[in-house]
């Protein structure tokens, strides 16, 4: 599967492909965030699997530098896939998860179909 753009409940949705080059440092996601701002979105999704193990040790500090970077280009962010093995590996990164599912800047859900409902609640809501 190739990276694709749609609409997904009035929103513009980046669709990153679940094996395109792996996310490993900020450079990396200024090149996602530059082919997403390509398509003129608002959400870029991007699966699990594309992200460094580096990325969900928040020690490490390249979850915030990855994330901060998507806010300051007014992009959101959901990351999707199975997240359990790093919960359950971190505390600290399971209330991340947790906090960052509060808001709208950045969510982590399991599937599209998950990013779909949020849309969804956000545009009856």
């Amino acid at each position: 599967m190739s990276s694709k753009s749609y609409d997904l409940h009035g929103v513009r949705v980046f669709e990153c492909a679940v094996d395109g080059p792996a996310l490993c440092s900020v450079q990396d996601a200024v090149a996602v965030i530059g082919e997403a701002l390509g398509h003129e979105v608002s959400l870029v999704v991007i699966p699990v699997s594309r992200f460094d193990p580096d990325f969900f040790k928040l020690r490490s500090g390249l979850a915030g530098e990855i994330l901060q970077k998507f806010v300051n280009y007014r992009l959101r962010l959901a990351i999707i896939g199975d997240l359990s093995e790093f919960a359950v590996k971190s505390a600290p990164f399971r209330d991340f998860i947790y906090e960052a599912n509060q808001g709208n800047a950045v969510w982590f859900l399991a599937n599209i179909g998950e990013v779909e409902r949020r849309l969804a609640s956000q545009e009856s809501g």
